[in-house]
């Protein structure tokens, strides 16, 4: 069975974006994931589609109405084992080990917001797990859920052209990657690092190791502290 994502969103056009090009791309056009984006709009019942409200208590903007969206997830099969999904800045953040976890699924439902939010019955009925990508704010949840499935896709089984490339990537073993280089030998002055292309793989192997502790201590010693947690349970 292919991995199949469903998008709730008010822009369908969005999608599959940039995914539809490149390994992605191809991968969906051999079938091996699949991608239904459902306008949310549809499910009004009113002339003008309306999908929005003032918010209750007042406050700027306007809030996506409840009975609009519910009805539009419950269009939705929901007894084929596929999270429902909420992009949202107070969400907890992605990671790769979620990631993981949803490409060894069978799919996503994604409901991308807009304006101030979503009604918060919607999300406590419809069990929807809200989702970050960091501590920014985006004009809605698309670009979102676009960055959500650029992660997933990219590892489903047979997507990469060389599966051994999602081994040695950042956060894979919960380190920054290593540097990078190829040819040619020098750069505006500056060589490759003579063990690169000492042929002695051990020691390649080493030299990476030590460089991707040395980076994720500079910019990530967050990740060395879980990292270390998570070797003393």
């Amino acid at each position: 069975m292919s991995f199949r994502a469903t998008v709730l969103t008010l822009y369908p056009e969005m999608f599959p974006g940039h995914l539809g090009v490149s390994l992605a791309g191809k991968a969906l056009e051999r079938g091996q994931w699949s991608i239904e984006p459902v306008q949310i709009r549809d499910f009004a019942e009113d002339k003008h589609r309306t999908v929005d409200d003032t918010p209750a208590g007042g406050g700027a903007g306007m809030v996506l109405k409840p009975d609009v969206l519910a009805r539009a997830i419950d269009g939705v099969s929901a007894d084929d084992g596929r999270p429902r999904l909420l992009m949202s800045p107070r969400g907890r953040p992605l990671t790769q080990d979620r990631v993981r976890e949803l490409a060894g699924g069978p799919g996503v439902v994604i409901v991308c917001g807009r304006f101030e939010g979503v009604d918060q019955r919607v999300i406590d009925t419809r069990n929807l797990e809200e989702v970050s990508l960091g501590d920014y704010i985006l004009s809605g949840g698309e670009p979102a859920a676009l960055v959500l499935l650029d992660a997933v896709v990219r590892i489903l089984p047979g997507v990469m052209g060389n599966e051994l490339s999602g081994l040695h990537e950042s956060f894979e073993d919960g380190l920054l990657e290593h540097p990078h280089y190829t040819r040619p030998q020098v750069f505006e002055g500056h060589e490759i690092p003579a063990v690169l292309t000492s042929g002695n793989h051990g020691a390649i192997a080493k030299w990476r190791e030590a460089e991707a502790r040395k980076l994720t201590a500079e910019r990530r010693p967050d990740l060395l502290q879980r990292r270390a947690s998570d070797k003393a349970r």
